[in-house]
């Protein structure tokens, strides 16, 4: 039994020890802060219904989604270079992409929800391609600015 508890403190300090060590870093609350903003204008392009809305609803809306992955990775790897980053970020959605021209039954069922659409989209167009790519480059000024900001 004692072992047991020696065990289980030991995986609770070593989670809590990552868990303060995750978000120490003054980086990791910029881009927490980001995706404070984001996300809802993410969101808010796939609802909204003004002028140009089809091209807001999909193709804007795929400049945000760039930049949401682009702040995700470089929290958890914060020390990688941008570009890396930015170049991950533009093949892992760029083969998502290239994931809607198919459809087994597991894809159609995540799909089957927003949030799963929202991901992985249910479309394939070769017109989302330069949308990614503003994305990135977004996304990269992005990080370099937060960077920036905590070096100096």
């Amino acid at each position: 039994m004692q072992n047991l508890l020696k065990v289980l403190s030991g995986i609770k300090s070593f989670h809590t020890m990552n868990a303060e060590k995750l978000y120490k870093h003054p980086i990791r609350w910029k881009i927490i802060l980001s995706l404070a903003v984001v996300v809802p204008l993410g969101f808010a392009t796939k609802f909204y219904s003004g002028p140009a809305w089809f091209w807001v609803q999909n193709s804007l809306s795929g400049v945000f989604y760039e930049i949401f992955w682009c702040l995700v990775i470089c929290f958890f790897m914060i020390k990688t270079a941008v570009w890396k980053i930015v170049l991950g970020v533009f093949i892992g959605t760029s083969a998502l992409e290239f994931l809607q021209l198919v459809h087994p039954k597991i894809l159609e069922t995540v799909r089957s929800h927003f949030i799963g659409r929202t991901l992985i989209g249910t479309r394939f167009t070769w017109l989302d391609f330069p949308y990614y790519l503003i994305g990135c480059l977004i996304g990269w000024l992005w990080i370099d600015q937060i960077r920036k900001s905590v070096k100096s």
